[in-house]
């Protein structure tokens, strides 16, 4: 009950107040503005699925709004009605074996569970499609301890756009997405367009949103997966065509080779950060987000902190300060390595 009224309010550690975006806010380095503006008000949805969802918790919480109050109306009524007065002597007359009565609670609940049941059923088969629909932008989804691995078609030419935590949509264009697990079980959820699918280890699953609104919408993974699960945050960013068209553009450009931050690049590809992590060109990392254009995102660690030169900074100097867990080791750098690295992702924008 505690979780259903914080999701009708819209409360939640995450989210606050939805907020739209302009098409700046995609391209450009990450502002200082709050990574926490979105909403995870299920009732205030902003797609097709969402929609439906929406529509059968208000039926459930109507049916359950006038079963409340018809028992505590005839509770009340009773307790009224047949309380005991100074006349009274002995017990009252014992009532049983009726016929009405009996049939009355057998029949109203039997066919109030059959229309939840018909409602169900027709709202599970409008949400998860099984085919996506006409017209829509196919997107990988990988799963990691403890992040979100995207890989987009690229509508500027060919090849796939890899990004991490922060998913870019067109409004208005169906969005299928392919759920696959690098480990565990995971489960994406954003509320405000569609429901929970789970995310399994060996098995591809599918879920699907329109965004009718520009905006930011948050998220959550809703199945336990490891010690940093609450901090497996979600991040789409809704914007119109022409923008959606500026961050492909923008995130298929070739990396800036910076002369000034050539021995932080150099660092990069000596120590261990190549190995987990790629950028374009630079380094072939498959265990950790690609890094190509880092400093175009608003978060780092999968929406733990802002995204500023601080953070970034910390996060490389011990991830484990921002989140404990991660499977992200700290390298020990001394402050001359540590800016350098940090110099160099400071260009990847």
């Amino acid at each position: 009950m505690f979780l259903f009224l914080i999701l009708m309010t819209g409360t939640s550690l995450h989210a606050i107040a939805a907020t739209d975006v302009s098409s700046n806010a995609v391209v450009c380095a990450p502002s200082s503005g709050n990574i926490n503006a979105g909403d995870l008000n299920i009732f205030h949805s902003a797609s097709p699925p969402a929609h439906d969802i929406r529509e059968i918790a208000w039926l459930v919480l109507g049916i359950c709004a006038a079963i409340f109050v018809v028992v505590e109306g005839v509770l009340i009524w009773s307790i009224i009605r047949f309380r005991k007065r100074a006349r009274d002597a002995g017990e009252p007359v014992q009532v049983f074996g009726s016929n009405p009565v009996e049939l009355a609670w057998t029949v109203i609940p039997t066919i109030i569970v059959f229309v939840l049941a018909l409602a169900t059923l027709r709202t599970i088969r409008e949400v998860e499609l099984t085919e996506a629909p006409a017209g829509s932008l196919n997107v990988d989804v990988i799963a990691h301890q403890w992040w979100w691995e995207y890989r987009v078609p690229n509508l500027e030419g060919n090849g796939t756009i890899v990004t991490a935590n922060e998913l870019v949509v067109p409004v208005g264009r169906p969005i299928w997405l392919t759920l696959h697990s690098a480990d565990v079980i995971h489960s994406f959820w954003i509320p405000q367009l569609n429901g929970k699918t789970d995310v399994i280890p060996n098995h591809v699953n599918h879920t699907w949103f329109q965004a009718e609104r520009a905006g930011i919408f948050l998220g959550q993974c809703a199945e336990y997966c490891g010690t940093q699960h609450a901090n497996m945050l979600l991040r789409v960013t809704a914007v119109d065509d022409a923008a959606f068209k500026a961050w492909c553009v923008h995130q298929s450009s070739a990396v800036v080779s910076d002369p000034a931050v050539e021995q932080g690049r150099n660092m990069f590809l000596d120590l261990a950060c190549m190995n987990c992590h790629a950028i374009d060109g630079v380094s072939e990392g498959a265990f950790g987000p690609n890094l190509t254009h880092i400093m175009s995102r608003t978060t780092i660690g999968a929406g733990v902190a802002p995204l500023n030169p601080t953070t970034l900074r910390a996060w490389v100097d011990d991830p484990q300060n921002l989140k404990v867990g991660c499977n992200m080791p700290s390298l020990e750098l001394d402050p001359n390595q540590l800016d350098a690295i940090v110099a160099y992702l400071l260009t990847l924008k």
